[in-house]
C-alpha cells in the first residue's frame, strides 16, 4: 500500500509541478545507488536560514561524489524563494507568515546501471518546501530522550549523501523504543546522531568532534561555535569519549529541524539532573536570536 502524498508544490528538472506529479526515471542513479546529495534549508518568516552556509555544504558534497553543481548560487536562491512562495500560497499565506523546510536533491542522472561514476550526466535536481516543525516550549523544558548505538556506516560521512539506509537503521533503532534520537561511537569515540549533531557540556565547557570524514559538519557547527562566544561559554573540537558523554552535565543535539535540543535522558538514565540545563538555556536564547537577525 503506498503512501497518498500531499499535493505540494515541488520542483524537477526545470519545471514546478506538484508532489504526485513529479516523475522520475527508474535509470535514474539515485535511485539505483542513492548516487546523489541533498541539503535542508530551514526558512523563517519566509526567509532562508544561513542559506550560504547550506549551498557551501551543498557545493562541498557535489565535488566529494564528482557531480557538476546544475545551478550557479543566484539560481538556487531563486529557486529557493520561488518554493517558499508557492508552498505559502499552497496554504494560504504569505510566505512570511510561514515557517518552512526546503529540501534540495541532486542525483548523477540517468543511465544502465554501473557501479563507475559515468561521465558527462545531466544531473537531476528535485526540490521542495514542506512546513517546518517546531518544537514546543513543553516538550523543550522535557527535553529528548536518547539511546546511545556504535556507528556502523561508512568512513564518508561528512558527504550529505542520499545513500541514507545506516541513518534510517540508526534512527529506527530509537523509534522502536520511543526515543528521539540515536547517538553513535566509533572506536569508543563519539562520532554523531542518525539525523543531528552531538555536543557534550562538562564544567560549563561545550565540547564537539573535529570535523573530519567520520560526521557530518553540520550548519550549526559554526553557528553554535558563534553562539558560545557570544554567551562567554568555552567550545571546544576534540575527541571525545564514550565515558566522557555518559558522565556529561548536559548533552546537545543541533540540526536544521531540531535547532539546538536538550537530551533529558540516555539510554534510560537521566543526563545531569534530567531537565535541560544551563548551558542549552544560553544557546537556545542566542539561535532564536541568530534566526530573528539573519
Amino acid at each position: 500500500m503506498s503512501a497518498q502524498l500531499p499535493d505540494l508544490p515541488c520542483y524537477l528538472n526545470g519545471e514546478f509541478t506538484t508532489l504526485p506529479n513529479a516523475k522520475v526515471s527508474v535509470m535514474d542513479r539515485g535511485f539505483i545507488f542513492g548516487d546523489g546529495i541533498y541539503e535542508v534549508v530551514p526558512a523563517y518568516n519566509g526567509r532562508p536560514f544561513r542559506f550560504d552556509e547550506h549551498l557551501a555544504r551543498l557545493e562541498r558534497s557535489l565535488k566529494e561524489l564528482r557531480i557538476p553543481n546544475p545551478m550557479t548560487k543566484a539560481q538556487w536562491r531563486e529557486l529557493v524563494v520561488e518554493l517558499l512562495n508557492r508552498y505559502a500560497a499552497s496554504q494560504g499565506k504569505p510566505a512570511a507568515e510561514t515557517t518552512q523546510m526546503v529540501y534540495l536533491q541532486i542525483s548523477r542522472g540517468v543511465a544502465m546501471r554501473d557501479h563507475a561514476m559515468i561521465p558527462g550526466l545531466e544531473p537531476t535536481v528535485f526540490a521542495m518546501s514542506n512546513r517546518l516543525y517546531i518544537y514546543t516550549p513543553e516538550e523543550r523544558a522535557k527535553g529528548a530522550a536518547c539511546i546511545t548505538a556504535d556507528d556502523f556506516r561508512w568512513k564518508k560521512a561528512h558527504i550529505k549523501s542520499t545513500s541514507l539506509a545506516g541513518a534510517v537503521v540508526s534512527r529506527q533503532m530509537s523509534a522502536d523504543v520511543g526515543a528521539l534520537e540515536t547517538i553513535m561511537f566509533r572506536d569508543g569515540f563519539l562520532s554523531e546522531a542518525s539525523s543531528s549533531n552531538v555536543w557534550v557540556v562538562k564544567g560549563g565547557k561545550v565540547l564537539g568532534v573535529p570535523k573530519d570524514n567520520l560526521v557530518l559538519e553540520g550548519i550549526r557547527f559554526g553557528l553554535l561555535e558563534t553562539l558560545c562566544r557570544d554567551a562567554g561559554v568555552p567550545f571546544e573540537l576534540r575527541r571525545i569519549s564514550r565515558e566522557e558523554v555518559l558522565a556529561a552535565d548536559e548533552i546537545l543535539l543541533s540540526s536544521a529541524t531540531k535547532e539546538v535540543m536538550a537530551v533529558s535522558m540516555l539510554d534510560g538514565r537521566p543526563v545531569g539532573n534530567g531537565r535541560p540545563g544551563p548551558i542549552y538555556e544560553k544557546l537556545y536564547a542566542g539561535y532564536q536570536r541568530a534566526k530573528q537577525a539573519s
